[in-house]
């Protein structure tokens, strides 16, 4: 059983901080055997920096991916597995189901995956949801019928983007509005490595597209909805407060990465894994061991990055000063609540966390999985 604490253990070794491009995970990662619980310690020259569990707001979820904050502060929580979408209320945490997305085809690491919610969700109420069908990824949008009955208000599918390669790993899923108003959205090569430098290719990238679907304006190539490439799975995307796109990635083997995304730029993989200091790529500005990471969600909050680690099972913050870390990252809640997946902004200081330990890699304690609130410094 996983007993919440404050924060976490860390091996000062397990961490290289970098200026560039980065790699790091096998997949998603088996959970790690050693124990859960750890004595709070942060490497040499990191800030201090806090955070702290402040709520359970809704646990027994399955599988939880994919999560869209609403005006008003409500979430919408998707199931991976599932293809159900429930609305938890930020206060109290009554869960309202809505209904299931068609034609989730769930397998491996693909299923409904990412969501966001439309800028102009109190007038539209249009939900954008990242889908693993039978025949590849897709980006599809539906309306939210809030006044019909539970269950039943998710509306047809409309499909944004298709064509994005599946695959039994590497499905990317992060989808997020920038503060452009465009739909940015991380893929996986779908473990065809050659995708990520095919530029023609939608697997291994970060896309930008317009809420309708077609290439955003100022995109490298006027004709296409490719941003950056050269990626082997992203599923972590956040801005910071000079309007940065950061993205955090798996690797294979050896790194995983946190990388500063510039449009056109070109991330390595797969003649890279971590940085290379090599002419025409983009190394990572933070680059972390797989045992330590294996990222997924990333969020901006109280001037740092937050990045949730499943099989590294914490949560860590990197400080920022411009376009470089401040300070050594630290990890907090290390082995407290297992796989960490998804975290989303709440207010200045807050942060909305899930955990992922009923997806197939984990092991589920009592509860799990789990909606956490945090504040955070």
């Amino acid at each position: 059983m996983r007993r919440p604490t404050a924060d976490a253990a860390l091996a000062v070794s397990a961490l290289l901080i970098v200026t560039g491009c980065s790699g790091g995970s096998p997949s998603e990662g088996p959970a790690p055997s050693s124990s859960r619980a750890g004595a709070p310690t942060a490497p040499a020259g990191s800030a201090r920096g806090s955070a702290e569990v402040v709520a359970t707001l809704a646990t027994g979820l399955t599988s939880p991916w994919g999560v869209a904050p609403l005006p008003g502060g409500d979430l919408l929580v998707g199931s991976r597995d599932t293809g159900t979408v429930v609305r938890v209320a930020a206060v109290g945490g009554r869960r309202t189901p809505l209904g299931t997305v068609p034609d989730v085809a769930a397998a491996g690491e693909g299923g409904l995956l990412g969501l966001a919610a439309s800028p102009r969700y109190a007038t539209d109420h249009l939900l954008y949801a990242y889908v693993t069908t039978g025949s590849d990824n897709r980006i599809v949008r539906m309306p939210v019928d809030e006044g019909a009955p539970e269950g039943r208000r998710l509306g047809t599918p409309e499909v944004v983007l298709r064509g994005i390669p599946k695959g039994t790993v590497h499905n990317g899923g992060r989808i997020a509005f920038g503060p452009d108003g465009m739909l940015y959205a991380g893929t996986g090569e779908s473990g065809r490595r050659d995708l990520a430098q095919d530029r023609a290719s939608l697997g291994g990238k970060i896309l930008r597209l317009t809420p309708e679907g077609r290439p955003a304006p100022g995109n490298p190539d006027p004709g296409s909805v490719v941003y950056s490439y050269g990626h082997r799975n992203v599923q972590g995307l956040a801005w910071d407060a000079e309007r940065r796109l950061w993205a955090s990635e798996f690797g294979q083997d050896t790194w995983d990465e946190l990388n500063l995304v510039e449009p056109g730029g070109n991330y390595g993989w797969p003649q890279a894994e971590g940085t290379a200091h090599r002419a025409g790529l983009k190394d990572p500005v933070v680059q972390w061991r797989t045992t330590d990471a294996s990222p997924s969600g990333l969020a901006y909050a109280a001037g740092s990055l937050w990045m949730a680690g499943l099989r590294g099972e914490r949560l860590w913050r990197i400080p920022l000063r411009g376009s470089a870390a401040a300070a050594g990252p630290r990890a907090f809640l290390h082995g407290n609540y297992g796989r960490l997946r998804t975290v989303v902004p709440v207010g200045d200081d807050g942060l909305w966390l899930t955990t992922s330990n009923t997806d197939g890699r984990g092991s589920p304690a009592a509860g799990d999985d789990r909606l956490l609130r945090l504040k955070v410094t």
